[in-house]
C-alpha cells in the first residue's frame, strides 16, 4: 500500500516526532511504500492566495506534488498538537491548499446551491494522532473535541475516507517517559492492525521503531 504520512510540530525533540518515527518504523516493517512530510523542515507555505481559488488554477510546484500523493495513497496518516482546538496553522494551509475541489472532492450537479460533496479520494482509510495537554474529561465537557469533528466529517469524511481512526495521548506534559513509551507502543500497534503487512513482507523482519519519549 501506498500510505502517506504527515507531520506538524516545529520541535524536532517533540513527542509528535517520535510518534512520526515510530509509525513510519511499523509501516516500513509491514512493507509499505511511504511518502512522508514534515510541514515545518520543508516549510510548506500555508497561506492560500486567490490564485489558487479557481478549480483549474496552475499550482506551484510544492502544492501539486501534495495533491498528487493525495489522490493517490492508499491511507492517510496525521500527526499533529492540539493548539486551541485546532491543528497548527500550518497544517490548516496544508488542508486549505491540498484538499482542493477536483482533487479530493467535488459537489455534485444539481444540487441547488447547498453544497452537497462527492469524495474523490481514493484512500479508504485515515488515522490521525493527536497531543494534548487538556485532559480528555474537560476536552469533552468545556470544548467538544472540535478536532475530531474538524478530522472525521469536515475533512476525511467529505472527501469520501469511509474509516477513520483518531488517538490522543494526554496529558503530554506531566507524562512520564514510561507512559511515553506505552503510548508509542500502543500507536505502533494502531498502525499495525490497520495496515498490516503486505504481501511479501517477512513477518519475521526484526522491528524498528522509534523510543524516543521528549515531552511536546
Amino acid at each position: 500500500m501506498n500510505i502517506s504520512v504527515l507531520l506538524a510540530h516545529p520541535d524536532k525533540e517533540s513527542f509528535n516526532h517520535a510518534i512520526a518515527s515510530t509509525v513510519i518504523g511499523q509501516l516500513e516493517k509491514s512493507g509499505h511504500d511511504i511518502s512522508f512530510h514534515d510541514l515545518y523542515a520543508e516549510k510548506f507555505d500555508p497561506l492560500l492566495v486567490s490564485g489558487e481559488l479557481q478549480r483549474d488554477a496552475v499550482l506551484p510546484e510544492p502544492v501539486r506534488i501534495h495533491c498528487d500523493e493525495v489522490r493517490q495513497t492508499d491511507g492517510i496518516v496525521v500527526i499533529h498538537p492540539n493548539w486551541w482546538g485546532q491543528p497548527p496553522a500550518i497544517l490548516k494551509g496544508w488542508i486549505d491548499r491540498v484538499i482542493r475541489p477536483g482533487e479530493a472532492y467535488e459537489f455534485l450537479e444539481g444540487d441547488s446551491g447547498e453544497g452537497i460533496p462527492k469524495g474523490l479520494l481514493r484512500a479508504q482509510v485515515a488515522v490521525v494522532f493527536n497531543t494534548s495537554n487538556t485532559a480528555p474529561e474537560r476536552e469533552q465537557q468545556i470544548f467538544g473535541d472540535p478536532l475530531e469533528t474538524l478530522w472525521r466529517n469536515c475533512v476525511f469524511g467529505l472527501c469520501g475516507i469511509s474509516e477513520f481512526y483518531r488517538r490522543t495521548f494526554t496529558t503530554v506534559v506531566t507524562s512520564t517517559e514510561s507512559e511515553r513509551r506505552e503510548w508509542l507502543e500502543e500507536a505502533r500497534q494502531l498502525v499495525a492492525h490497520i495496515f498490516p503487512v503486505s504481501a511479501g513482507t517477512d513477518a519475521c523482519q526484526s522491528l524498528s521503531t522509534a523510543s524516543r519519549s521528549m515531552p511536546g
